[in-house]
This record gives C-alpha cells, sequence and structure tokens, in this order.
C-alpha cells in the first residue's frame, strides 16, 4: 500500500485510497474521474432561481395528470411559504442548514398554529428538492435528510352514532335543505363529499337499488376519483333511494324527475352535465366545497356535534356500521368501502366503538370451569 490517491467529488468531499503499485492507483484515479464527469451536475442548472424549478415541477405534474386537488396544495405551500423565504435564491447554493432554517421559519410564523401543517409544508418542501436533484442541480445528499420536525399529536376520532347522524341531517335541513342528502349519501353509500357533489340522477339505479360511482366535482367540473378502487357499482340500502327520491321530488324538475323508475343507464363515461346533478346550490349551479364546508360547520354545531367533526367521518360511520353489522365479510365490507388496501378499511375507518357498542361478552364464563367463592 504504497501508493495513494486522492481526489474530491462534486460535493467537495475529499476521499483518499491506498494501492500496491502506482498503475492501480492510476486506474483508480481515471475511473473516479470518469463517474465523477458523468455525475457532475450542470453549472448553469444550479444557477437558475428556486421559483424557477417550482414552476417547472407544478406543470410537468400537470402534464403527468396527476390530482389536481394535490397541485393546487403544492402551488399554495410555494406561493405562500417556500417563494417568499427562499424563491430569489439560486438553486445550487441551498444547503442542510435551509432545510432547518425553514422549518424554524414556519415555526414562527403566528398563523401556522398547527404542527401538522409545519409537517405538510415540509413535504413540499422535501418534494421541491428532490426535484432539483433530479434535474442535475448540485445539492447535498443529505438536505433534507433527518431534519427535526415538530410533533404531531393524533387528531381526537369522531365516531359517529345513528342519532348524531340524524341530528346533523336535521340540523342541514333547517340551513340548507338542498345539502340534507349529501349526509345520506356518505352515511349510507361511503361516498366523499366531492363525489356526492358530483352524482347525477343517470348514475343511480333507481330500481335496482344501485349507485354507480365514476366521477367527482372539483371547482365546479368533472374529475377523476381518487383512487381506481373508488370507481365501483354499489348496491345501497332502499333507504337511501327514498332519500334521493325525496330530494328529487322537492328540488328538481319533472324533467329530471321523469328519469326515476328507469334503470341504472348506459351513461358511464360521459361528462356530467350541469342539469343532471341530483345536488346543486341554492341557484341551481353545482355545490362549491367552500359553501358547503361553511353551512356544515354551522349544522355541526347546531346538531351539538364536536367542533372538529368533518364530513368525512361519515363515511368512516359507514364503513364501522357494515363492519359492525356482521353480515358481510371483511373483504366485503373493502369493496364496498372502496379501498385499495384491506388495512385501511380495518385500521383507518372501522372505528372499535361502533363495532363494541352494545355487545356484551360472555364467552370467558363458558371456556373456565365454575368454581365456589
Amino acid at each position: 500500500m504504497r501508493w495513494q490517491a486522492r481526489h474530491i467529488d462534486q460535493f467537495g468531499k475529499e476521499h483518499r485510497s491506498s494501492f500496491d503499485t502506482w498503475q492501480e492507483a492510476l486506474d483508480h484515479l481515471s475511473k473516479a474521474a470518469d463517474q465523477s464527469t458523468r455525475a457532475w451536475p450542470s453549472r448553469s442548472a444550479g444557477n437558475k432561481r428556486v421559483t424557477f424549478y417550482a414552476a417547472q415541477m407544478i406543470e410537468r405534474k400537470r402534464k403527468r395528470k396527476k390530482r389536481e386537488s394535490t397541485i393546487t396544495t403544492y402551488e399554495g405551500h410555494i406561493r405562500n411559504h417556500i417563494a417568499p423565504f427562499i424563491g430569489d435564491r439560486a438553486a445550487g447554493s441551498l444547503r442542510r442548514a435551509d432545510s432547518t432554517a425553514f422549518v424554524d421559519h414556519l415555526l414562527g410564523k403566528p398563523s401556522l398554529r398547527s404542527p401538522r401543517t409545519v409537517v405538510g409544508i415540509f413535504k413540499t418542501w422535501r418534494i421541491l428538492m428532490h426535484y432539483m436533484v433530479d434535474e442535475d442541480v448540485a445539492l447535498p445528499a443529505n438536505i433534507v435528510s433527518r431534519i427535526e420536525l415538530p410533533e404531531v399529536e393524533a387528531c381526537d376520532e369522531v365516531a359517529l352514532t345513528p342519532r348524531q347522524v340524524a341530528a346533523v341531517a336535521a340540523a342541514l335541513r333547517k340551513i340548507e335543505p338542498r345539502y340534507e342528502v349529501l349526509v345520506w349519501l356518505a352515511a349510507c353509500a361511503g361516498l366523499r363529499a366531492s363525489e356526492a357533489f358530483g352524482l347525477c340522477h343517470t348514475h343511480v339505479g333507481w330500481l335496482e337499488d344501485r349507485i354507480c360511482i365514476q366521477e367527482q366535482l372539483q371547482r365546479g367540473k368533472a374529475a377523476p376519483l381518487k383512487t381506481k378502487a373508488s370507481y365501483a357499482t354499489l348496491p345501497v340500502d332502499h333507504f337511501l333511494i327514498e332519500q334521493l327520491h325525496a330530494h328529487m321530488r322537492r328540488f328538481r324538475s319533472l324533467q329530471q324527475i321523469s328519469v326515476i323508475g328507469t334503470a341504472l343507464g348506459a351513461r358511464k363515461q360521459q361528462q356530467l352535465a350541469r342539469d343532471e346533478l341530483i345536488v346543486t346550490d341554492h341557484y341551481d349551479r353545482p355545490v362549491r366545497s367552500r359553501d358547503f364546508n361553511r353551512k356544515w360547520r354551522q349544522a355541526v354545531l347546531l346538531a351539538g356535534l364536536p367542533s372538529w367533526t368533518r364530513f368525512h367521518h361519515l363515511k368512516r360511520f359507514y364503513t364501522s356500521t357494515l363492519g359492525a353489522s356482521g353480515r358481510h365479510d371483511p373483504k366485503t365490507v373493502q369493496a364496498l368501502s372502496r379501498h385499495a388496501r384491506f388495512s385501511e378499511t380495518w385500521d383507518t375507518y372501522a372505528r372499535p366503538p361502533m363495532a363494541s357498542e352494545g355487545l356484551t361478552v360472555t364467552v370467558f364464563g363458558d371456556v373456565f370451569p365454575r368454581q365456589s367463592v
């Protein structure tokens, strides 16, 4: 080991290796130089600003047809937090200390009171850093690794009872009667809010007690569903069909009501039309999330539910009620809940309070022999 070969990599770190002969050391340096030439990022890439790569990342995700709601979240995080903090910096000048400083910056903002929000924004930061590395920007390998983030406490989950579901439906009936049926669509069919907004009367098998879920409504337009498992034609309780009947008779036109009594149509790939929607707002327009969420919060308070009760808790009620009924096997509950993973159905949605409510445990008295005390 008489000959030592030294070289510096693209991140400025020095490497030393020892060899028996001069030729072996020279070959090692030649190989390292060749690898460094291929792996060394472009200098011009690092001179571009962070905002340039942020806009490029958003545009590329749109071209890849990523979910619009996810892209909107990224845009908001970049516009409101990342760009003001470091947007004008040259991308190649970023270091690991900037990631730590960004977290401290977020924690110092009075408007960001939730640690969960800080963690969510940092996830967007991490995705942007990885994107810049993929674009040949010379960033340290550990720029986002082992960054200490605030602890996120588990949210207080709400396990709704049938009485609470009925109470919030009655509250919405007082605040905005058109929105009451949305509660029944979520609680009795497991529809997400945007799926219920986009449900058309041609998607309902009025004689078959079925609902075809094939699209959702976002920003007033039809959009793809969350996952492949979300697409389904579900059997539903006739109770829900009765609620839909009552809603149609009260709020929709005679022409639209005439479709009731026909079977589920073959229109499964066309875009929804405004006059085909089951639920519309007070002005007969597609439901906007902002308007519904405001009225939902009012209904939650009026019904006496916890203030953190979300509309999505109705979907959890749907899964929990199916699982606790004992009438469907676990895989059927998963299919009806439209979950891609079995663990999602039973670890996240099927809450123990609903499954154990009203039960009496007597098995242990039968297992062990009676003993006199």
